[in-house]
């Protein structure tokens, strides 16, 4: 199935008979709106764009699925009150999971708007890896183990987790030897290799239980450790608010890596000034060094 921006980007082109004009009304690049039609053409295995040096033109077939996409634009415009996306320079479009979204980015999404230069951020929550070009989108903020073929990536940071629980429950499970952990459930994501880690940090095998819990997603590990369903991971700094709250508490100071890290990912081309604005706050945030961003931002692939 097509995304709707694929859509939209095609509309905007045969509006304007401009890919250039299409990419500066959706603010997004010229070289995304190339790949959406690119991709549309593809698809449906026609012909939609007839190039020229001034510009483009619809063919006949191209000119009778703009006609259907203005209907269906107007469609949902009429019987909807669908929510339209804010437009302008300074809007980014910036997508990323659950859990980085609510635990990382919602705290800091007011400083990171703020500043000389005033910038909306469009979020986007999803737990796909889709592709950002074809979605119009300027950054994404991802857990992963490396670069993704077809994105520009820097990683921002990695964190160091140790084992934490319900304060009733850690007061049950007390001190001492880490094989006392396996009395209770673990609890952990899609991704149990931090578990792993932890207890291979300890000269020990792990692999999950069939008590253990699993969820797809951290926010939802967090809340089943703070109601006492077993023993979870920190995950800083996605934590360090709901330690600091006293919701969750440390159950043992002894920490590991883990083998997961988070990423900033941009698509292949020149960024917006927008975009990289708000990826210089975002590496500021994670306390990145700047010439890391700088490095980022002047990739070409």
């Amino acid at each position: 199935m097509l995304p709707l921006e694929t859509l939209r980007g095609f509309e905007a082109a045969a509006r304007t008979g401009s890919f250039s004009a299409a990419a500066e009304h959706l603010n997004i690049t010229h070289g995304a709106i190339s790949r959406q039609i690119a991709k549309l053409e593809g698809w449906l295995g026609l012909k939609l764009f007839e190039r020229g040096a001034r510009g483009v033109s619809l063919t006949p077939e191209g000119q009778r699925l703009f006609l259907r996409t203005n209907e269906a634009f107007s469609l949902i415009s009429d019987t909807t009150d669908r929510w339209s996306d804010p437009r302008g320079a300074a809007v980014v479009r910036l997508t990323s999971i659950p859990s980085i979204s609510g635990l990382w980015l919602m705290p800091r999404l007011h400083a990171l708007e703020d500043g000389p230069t005033r910038l909306r951020i469009v979020l986007e929550v999803d737990n796909h890896q889709a592709d950002l070009a074809d979605e119009g989108m300027d950054l994404s903020i991802r857990c992963g183990r490396g670069k993704i073929p077809g994105r520009i990536s820097v990683q921002l940071f990695e964190e160091y987790c140790s084992p934490i629980a319900s304060p009733r429950l850690a007061a049950e499970i007390g001190m001492g030897k880490p094989e006392r952990l396996l009395k209770y459930p673990l609890i952990h994501d899609s991704d149990a290799s931090a578990w792993r880690a932890w207890f291979g940090a300890r000269g020990m095998d792990y692999r999950p239980r069939a008590e253990d819990r699993r969820f797809e997603d951290y926010n939802l590990v967090l809340d089943a450790a703070a109601h006492g369903l077993g023993i979870a991971l920190s995950r800083p700094p996605l934590t360090v608010d709901q330690l600091a709250s006293g919701r969750i508490v440390t159950v043992d100071e002894r920490t590991a890596l883990n083998p997961v890290s988070y990423w900033l990912d941009r698509p292949i081309g020149k960024p917006r000034g927008a975009a990289a604005e708000l990826a210089r706050r975002i590496g500021k945030e994670a306390k990145l060094p700047p010439e890391k961003i700088e490095a980022f931002l002047a990739a070409e692939k």
